[in-house]
C-alpha cells in the first residue's frame, strides 16, 4: 500500500476516520486500491485546467463503490498541483442544485486551499490584494500611488467577470476599504456577502456599494469571479465536487426539473469556456444516470451525459465524460483490508503481531463475513469491513497481547452502526470469523480455527 514513510499524522487521521466508519478527508493515496487505470486519463485533465482548460465530469457508482472516496482522492492529486478544493453534498433541503447561489455559498463555505481548511475564501481574497500590491509595486508605482494603482488593476483584472457580475468587484472594493478604516466588523460581513451570505447587515451592504441578497443568475457571474481570484492569488485552478446528486431523484418534480436544467446549465458554460480553471464533478448512482426520475427525464442533458458502458468495465474510457466505478470484489476488498492492517501496523510498537495475528487468511475471513452479513453484497461492504477490521480488530490487537480474534472475537452488527442502505441488505445473522473458512455467508464461517 504505502512504497514510502507515512508521517505519524497522516497514518493517524486515515486510521481515526476509518475507525469512525467515515471516508477520511486527507491520505486517500494510503488507501486507494485500483484506481491506478484513472490516473493518467485524470492528471492530463487536471493539467489541462491548470493550463486554463475546464472540465466537467459525471461518476457513477452504486453505493459503496467508492464515490465518495474517488472524489476526495482525485481532490487531493488536485491539491499536490496547487488547485483549491470545494466538496458540496446536494441536498433537498440544505442545498437544492436548482438554487446556484446555495450552491455558490456552500462552495465558498467549504473551500479549501494546500494551505488552509474551510473556509479558505478570506486567506483567497487576502492573498489576492497582496498579489495585486507587489504587481503594482513592481511595475515602479510609489508608496503614494499604491492605492490608485491597485484599484486601476482590480478593474482590469475583473473587467470580463463585472460584465456578467459588477457587484462582485463593488463588494471587493468595499471589503479592502473597510480593512483600510480599521473597520473589522463591516469587513468580514462584506466578505460573507461575496461568499453568498444571504441576511448580511443592510448597513455593510451600503458601506459596500451593494444591495440586497446573491441571486440565482448572479451566482455563476460570482463562479468567475472566485475562480480570476484563485489564479492571480497563486492557485492553479479549483476542484468542486457536487456529491449525491442522485437526490434529485426524491425532490418534488418541479424543483427536479429546475435542478436538471441547472446541471445542463452548469455543463454547457464549463464546456463554453466561461470558466477557466473549473474541474467540476458530480457523483450519482446508475438509477440516477439511466433512471426515469433523473437524468433521462431532460433529454438535453442525457445526451451530454451519454456514455457507452455496454463493454466489458475494464475497457470503460477514463476520458469519456462519465466514469464507472465497479464496486469492490471479494478480492480487491480483501486487497484492500491488507493494505489498510499494514499501514496500522507501521504506526504500532509491535508491527509483527499486528501482521501474524490478523494476517491474510483473516483479512479474507473477515471481509466475507461482512460481505455475507450485508446479504453477499460485497460491493457495499468497504465501510462496515474497515471500521470493524480497525476498531474491533486491529485496535484490540494493538492494545491487548493475549487478544486473539479467532477466539475472542465474534463479529456483530448492530442496527444503529447501519446506514439504510446497509440496514435493507442485512439479512443474514452476525456470525464469528475464524481462519481457513472461504464462504460467502456469515452463517458458515466457524469460531475455532
Amino acid at each position: 500500500m504505502p512504497r514510502s514513510p507515512v508521517s505519524a499524522t497522516r497514518r493517524r487521521a486515515a486510521i481515526d476516520a476509518l475507525r469512525r466508519g467515515a471516508v477520511p478527508e486527507s491520505g486517500l493515496d494510503l488507501l486507494a486500491t485500483g484506481l491506478d487505470r484513472f490516473e493518467t486519463a485524470l492528471d492530463a485533465e487536471l493539467d489541462a485546467v491548470a493550463s486554463g482548460g475546464s472540465v466537467f465530469k459525471a461518476v457513477r457508482g452504486e453505493y459503496g463503490s467508492g464515490k465518495t472516496f474517488f472524489t476526495r482522492w482525485l481532490g487531493e492529486r488536485a491539491k499536490q498541483r496547487n488547485f483549491a478544493v470545494s466538496e458540496i453534498q446536494v441536498s433537498e433541503t440544505e442545498t437544492p442544485l436548482h438554487r446556484l447561489e446555495t450552491v455558490y455559498r456552500r462552495l465558498t463555505e467549504r473551500l479549501s486551499t494546500p494551505s488552509f481548511p474551510p473556509s479558505a475564501l478570506r486567506p483567497v481574497v487576502d492573498a489576492w490584494f497582496y498579489a495585486l500590491e507587489e504587481d503594482v509595486l513592481a511595475a515602479g508605482a510609489t508608496e503614494e500611488e499604491l492605492g490608485g494603482e491597485v484599484e486601476r488593476l482590480l478593474t482590469a483584472r475583473l473587467a470580463e467577470v463585472s460584465r456578467h457580475a459588477p457587484s462582485f468587484a463593488t463588494a471587493l472594493r468595499g471589503y479592502r476599504n473597510a480593512l483600510a478604516g480599521g473597520d473589522e466588523a463591516t469587513a468580514a460581513a462584506v466578505l460573507a456577502w461575496l461568499g453568498g451570505q444571504p441576511h448580511v447587515a443592510a448597513a455593510a451592504r451600503r458601506s459596500a456599494g451593494v444591495r440586497g441578497d446573491l441571486d440565482h443568475f448572479g451566482a455563476l457571474g460570482f463562479l468567475q469571479g472566485l475562480l480570476t481570484i484563485l489564479r492571480d492569488s497563486g492557485h492553479r485552478g479549483l476542484f468542486v465536487v457536487l456529491d449525491e446528486v442522485e437526490t434529485l431523484q426524491r425532490v418534488r418534480s418541479d424543483a427536479r426539473d429546475k435542478a436538471l436544467n441547472a446541471l445542463r446549465q452548469l455543463i454547457d458554460e464549463v464546456h463554453s469556456g466561461r470558466f477557466p480553471g473549473l474541474y467540476l464533478v458530480i457523483t450519482g448512482t446508475p438509477a440516477f444516470y439511466d433512471g426515469p426520475q433523473g437524468v433521462q427525464r431532460l433529454a438535453p442533458l442525457a445526451q451530454r451525459l451519454a456514455t457507452d458502458f455496454t463493454t466489458d468495465p475494464r475497457f470503460d474510457n477514463p476520458r469519456a465524460v462519465q466514469l464507472r466505478l465497479p464496486g469492490f470484489t471479494p478480492e480487491s476488498l480483501t486487497a484492500l483490508g491488507r493494505g489498510i492492517r499494514d499501514l496500522y501496523a507501521s504506526g504500532a510498537e509491535t508491527p509483527e503481531r499486528i501482521r501474524t495475528v490478523v494476517d491474510d487468511d483473516y483479512v479474507a475471513d473477515l471481509a466475507g463475513a461482512v460481505g455475507g452479513v450485508l446479504g453477499g453484497k460485497v460491493g457495499v461492504a468497504p465501510r462496515l469491513f474497515l471500521k470493524k477490521l480497525v476498531g474491533d480488530v486491529l485496535d484490540r490487537v494493538d492494545q491487548f497481547p493475549d487478544f486473539d480474534p479467532r477466539r475472542h472475537y465474534r463479529l456483530t452488527v448492530g442496527s444503529g452502526e447501519l446506514t439504510d442502505v446497509e440496514r435493507n441488505l442485512a439479512t443474514a445473522p452476525p456470525a464469528p470469523v475464524a481462519a481457513g473458512s472461504r464462504s460467502a455467508s456469515a452463517d458458515d464461517i466457524d469460531l475455532e480455527p
